[in-house]
């Protein structure tokens, strides 16, 4: 178990007295570290042993104080009245979410038309001539609803055929894609199967690509230090480990916050949508062009007006649903890495 140095030991405060410019800086960390550094999905994750340390136990209360804070406030006056005021703000975007999903899907498969070689993320490649015209048609089957569950069931295909050619542990980054395909079928077909909306459907993948994602930070820190030896600011004068860390607990806590009450989901999702979009300006147009569906459907999820009230158990059991949610995906990742490239006996018994 590793000890705080002086200079995580100045990071830690910092992290919890300013909130919103830690977020500003992982903005950068939270670029897909796939698209521009190498990496290898089939080499060795860090041992659970060294990630499950005091300074991540102490990142995970802070995020768990910050979690609960956010439910026991969302009970208040306040917190009605900060739902009031997303509900006024965000209006057109509520009205036109379908809109913009489409929009901005077609925008996707446009630019992966013309960047060509891609499947569906820059790092899929692929030299199959009849990939960037399918792309090309399905942005063109969102122009009409009625032909926007072939654009749903294109994208399917593309996430099979991609998972096909570079294997089930790499496209579980992606689920979102899935989520965002049955977006646009059930909206097509105007169906709600057991009457679940097709937005909860698509917010629930991107919750669980994004926790999944928070893994891969930690099982690989090392994929980024060509970023963070570019840009040593961004540690804020922390180690690269204790950096990468912080950023997987945040995009953690925040993609969990997707799934729990309605105050703290909608602000999760602005707080995501904000750092994503903040990539951006550091990472250019791949970036853009990766990462808008799922801006696009966090926008949808922070204008999205479904009330229900707060319970104390709300409260009470938020600690206990976010460790069973680490637990699950950190055994998931673990496990699934270990079936399907080996090493099964290098995990560690906690």
């Amino acid at each position: 178990m590793r000890l705080l140095g002086k200079k995580d030991g100045r990071f830690l405060p910092a992290l919890a007295l300013a909130t919103p410019i830690s977020l500003a800086l992982t903005a950068e960390a939270n670029a897909h570290v796939k698209w521009f550094c190498a990496y290898d999905v089939a080499g060795q994750p860090r041992g659970l042993e060294t990630i499950l340390c005091f300074d991540f136990e102490w990142l995970v209360a802070l995020a768990l104080g910050c979690l609960m804070f956010g439910c026991l406030a969302e009970g208040t006056p306040l917190g009605q009245a900060l739902l009031n005021s997303l509900d006024r703000v965000t209006s057109r975007i509520r009205t036109d979410t379908e809109l913009l999903v489409r929009a901005t899907v077609g925008f996707f498969f446009v630019s992966l038309w013309g960047l060509g070689g891609i499947i569906l993320t820059p790092e899929l490649k692929t030299d199959v001539a009849w990939i960037p015209w399918l792309q090309l048609g399905l942005a063109a089957c969102l122009i009409w609803r009625r032909t926007m569950p072939l654009t749903g069931l294109g994208i399917v295909f593309l996430f099979s055929y991609a998972t096909a050619q570079y294997g089930l542990f790499h496209l579980a980054d992606y689920p979102v894609f899935l989520g965002v395909a049955t977006y646009l079928i059930l909206r097509g077909l105007d169906v709600q199967p057991f009457n679940i909306r097709p937005l909860d459907l698509v917010r629930w993948t991107a919750a669980i690509t994004l926790m999944w994602a928070s893994i891969e930070k930690w099982a690989y820190p090392q994929w980024t230090d060509p970023l963070i030896a570019a840009k040593p600011q961004m540690t804020m004068g922390a180690s690269p480990e204790l950096f990468m860390q912080a950023a997987g607990v945040i995009e953690f806590t925040l993609a969990f916050a997707l799934l729990w009450t309605p105050l703290v989901r909608r602000m999760s999702a602005i707080i995501l949508a904000a750092i994503f979009v903040s990539a951006v300006f550091e990472f250019g147009k791949i970036d853009a062009i990766g990462h808008s569906g799922i801006i696009v459907v966090l926008l949808g999820i922070a204008a999205d007006d479904a009330r229900a009230a707060v319970r104390t158990r709300d409260v009470v059991l938020a600690p206990a649903w976010y460790a069973a949610s680490l637990a699950a995906f950190l055994a998931l990742y673990y496990l699934g890495h270990a079936a399907l490239f080996g090493g099964g006996g290098t995990i560690p018994v906690i």
